[in-house]
């Protein structure tokens, strides 16, 4: 074949060949008579269309379906793959292509369709209702997702194309929804390139600094992997395990996490090498790990069975960590053939050509996590709420606990008694008053360790606190306190609203006897609320004045409009403080400019972030980032939400704490500081301690410094981590 420039009609069909060999290949038996249809179908549907990169629009219908293929899936996911785009993108209809493929490759097609051509909802609400919508889907078939990972796969191969702001909003979403979801599904080959590609986008500047530095000791490292793996290979060999055995090296991101999580430097990752030891049986597995630790002396606290007890996404290994040559440490995982795959391949790997045997079985656990996951999700209806809740839900389960009767509960890192006691059962849950951990009372706030023996102490008649929302872990917990008191709160607040509604209408001298069941339902339908329980609720909750709505009631008695009473005076404000009446110049009221409004000081907004209101009693409107950790702990009383905004812009400064990390050496705050004069930003305040938590080579610098707007944040944040020693850069709260 010739070597010159290869066309956009010849790549199309370049691609189309090799997928045709590869499927041929892998099933010999199949007839692939419905498979040329549907890329018969898909080149016709996107014939006019290109990609951003110039190239025409069906490379990318393909490039999907060849990583579906690589993963071995069925004839009904590879035309899914070729036809995901039909019905979102062209004049292709689902029912088409019911008629023309059938049942189940429609219902694939329309589960991997997102809502983006409703333009009724924001941005957030779209997101939103296509993840809940592909959820749905995927409990009825978990191909939907495998479709949908490779999809977003090709597509972070090849953000380079799109514009800055949208490649960070894609890389965004994938780290924390698709990465996550591939990681609970199994499939580690997949999370693990997503993760990558996203963190090159998202942190450009930690993500090349980092690879030049991992670079650097490429040769060393491969040299130190290399001799571990023969030491390991003879060792196993003079044993007669059979075995095969891998070096490879921890993936960029994992690597960065942990440095963040840990506050320390690359030298200090005790698994960033590591071998993989693939045996033929569980057996050789146990002695595999006998003759590793015969030979080299094991971490303390670095050993983990991951077979006797597997995760939840059903993966199975022995995991420890040694001192090896040199006085070097490296990790050494151990699997069989069978574990190996799946740990690779996940949830897909039960597609494989192999016995028959066709999709997960219905008690699946990854499939029971997922009908879990989606009947959590199925109460809340404020998108940012669902958004924030399921990536709580797919944060990766690493603690195990046990019932005094020896069950396994899996729960998320740090997470409490109260976790415990709600994945138990809800009432448990409910009437949880302690707990005993090892035998022994603890706090209900208690972190639980892997290995804990939990028994929850109940009271009956007893409910949940507030303050647990505070401190739980998982959204199964945190949904069933937030129903019981949003119930119990709500009651109050509707008691409350219709006895202010009936002490303004003494005041003004009118009776509430002529007000008819209609009149109540049209104002209640004036400000938004269904029935006129939500609009006293309402009142309750002091997001709107009953004056105002005494006014709509009863208009023909009332000649002259109820007015609120008089305001006092307005003080001078003092520097940099909000007045006394307009509250926060900076940030208003959606509709409306004469609320108190103010930011919250446990995250301290800055322009251009997202923020949301909550009505205070009597304080008005307190203003949290979207991101703040309390506002999913406020917004369990939805009724008390309001939407706000930043105002008119303005040159204001505010306030920001940030926590540097550093290695311990001079000049180290004459950089920080030349920085901040480079970008424009004062300092406020600042406090520089040797960091004793991590051997003494470091330190940490507290300070507040004053910035304009995220952008400025991040420009700050992205200049400061290029200083040479810096390990992390954290915003306080």
């Amino acid at each position: 074949m010739s070597t010159d420039v290869v066309g956009p009609a010849s790549l199309v069909e370049q691609l189309y060949s090799e997928l045709d060999q590869k499927v041929r290949v892998l099933r010999p038996k199949d007839d692939f008579t419905q498979l040329e249809k549907a890329y018969r179908v898909a080149s016709e549907a996107h014939k006019d269309q290109k990609r951003v990169s110039g190239e025409p629009y069906m490379v990318h219908p393909l490039n999907v379906t060849l990583i579906l293929a690589d993963m071995q899936m069925d004839l009904v996911c590879l035309e899914t793959g070729l036809l995901h785009d039909t019905v979102e993108d062209t004049r292709v209809s689902l029912d088409q292509i019911r008629k023309d493929f059938g049942e189940e490759v429609a219902r694939c097609v329309d589960g991997v369709t997102k809502l983006s051509k409703l333009h009724l909802y924001s941005r957030e609400e779209r997101q939103a209702e296509s993840v809940r919508k592909m959820l749905l889907a995927m409990v009825n078939d978990i191909r939907v997702i495998i479709v949908k990972l490779a999809d977003r796969l090709h597509n972070m191969r090849t953000l380079q194309f799109l514009p800055r702001d949208r490649q960070q909003r894609i890389a965004q979403e994938t780290l924390e929804i698709y990465a996550p979801i591939a990681h609970r599904l199994g499939m580690g080959k997949i999370r693990g390139e997503l993760e990558d590609l996203s963190f090159q986008y998202l942190e450009p500047d930690a993500s090349a600094e980092l690879v030049r530095e991992i670079e650097s000791q490429r040769q060393q490292n491969e040299e130190f992997l290399n001799k571990m793996r023969h030491e390991v290979e003879v060792n196993l060999a003079r044993e007669g395990i059979p075995a095969r055995v891998e070096g490879r090296m921890k993936r960029a991101y994992s690597i960065f996490q942990k440095m963040k999580r840990q506050k320390i430097g690359l030298d200090q990752v005790y698994d960033l090498l590591a071998l993989r030891i693939v045996t033929d049986s569980v057996k050789n597995c146990y002695a595999a790990l006998g003759v590793i630790h015969n030979e080299w002396h094991p971490i303390p606290g670095r050993i983990k069975d991951f077979i006797a007890i597997p995760r939840p996404n059903l993966y199975q290994s022995l995991h420890t960590s040694v001192m090896g040559p040199g006085g070097r440490a490296c990790e050494v995982q151990i699997r069989t053939e069978e574990m190996h795959r799946l740990a690779e391949e996940g949830i897909a790997a039960h597609w494989k050509y192999k016995e028959g045997k066709k999709g997960p079985g219905v008690d699946d656990q990854r499939v029971i996590w997922l009908r879990q996951l989606v009947e959590w999700q199925k109460e809340l209806h404020d998108p940012g709420e669902f958004m924030s809740t399921l990536k709580v839900d797919l944060y990766p389960e690493e603690v195990y606990a046990f019932t005094p009767m020896g069950k396994v509960i899996v729960l998320p890192r740090d997470a409490t008694p109260i976790d415990f006691a709600y994945a138990i059962h809800s009432d448990v849950g409910n009437t949880c008053v302690g707990a005993k951990v090892n035998g022994r009372i603890v706090p209900l706030k208690y972190s639980l360790k892997n290995g804990d023996v939990v028994e929850i102490l109940t009271q009956s008649g007893h409910l949940p606190s507030k303050d647990w929302l505070a401190i739980v872990k998982t959204s199964k917990a945190r949904n069933k306190i937030k129903h019981v008191i949003n119930t119990t709160e709500r009651a109050k607040a509707i008691e409350i609203g219709q006895k202010y509604l009936e002490r303004e209408a003494r005041r003004a001298g009118v009776g509430l006897s002529r007000i008819t069941k209609a009149d109540l339902e049209r104002v209640a339908s004036d400000y938004g609320c269904g029935k006129m329980e939500d609009l006293h609720a309402a009142l309750g909750y002091g997001k709107f004045s009953a004056r105002q709505v005494l006014q709509k009631l009863l208009p023909e008695q009332l000649e002259v409009p109820l007015t609120e009473a008089p305001k006092p005076a307005a003080q001078p404000a003092a520097p940099g403080q909000p007045s006394a009446l307009t509250g926060d110049l900076v940030i208003k009221v959606k509709g409306c400019d004469d609320l108190l409004v103010y930011r919250a000081k446990c995250c301290n907004p800055i322009r251009g972030e997202g923020i949301v209101g909550y009505v205070t009693r009597g304080k008005g409107i307190a203003v949290h980032s979207t991101n703040c950790p309390n506002v999913q702990n406020l917004m369990y009383e939805v009724e008390r939400k309001i939407d706000v905004e930043w105002a008119r812009a303005v040159t204001e400064t505010f306030p920001v704490k940030v926590m540097i990390y550093t290695d311990d050496r001079p000049g180290m705050l004459n950089q920080l500081t030349s920085v901040l004069f480079a970008e424009q930003s004062d300092i406020r305040s600042l406090e520089a301690s040797a960091d004793d938590k991590r051997g003494g080579d470091g330190a940490v610098i507290d300070m507040t410094i004053e910035i304009r707007d995220k952008k400025q944040l991040e420009r700050v944040v992205n200049a400061v981590r290029r200083i040479s020693g810096v390990r992390d850069v954290e915003r306080t709260q």
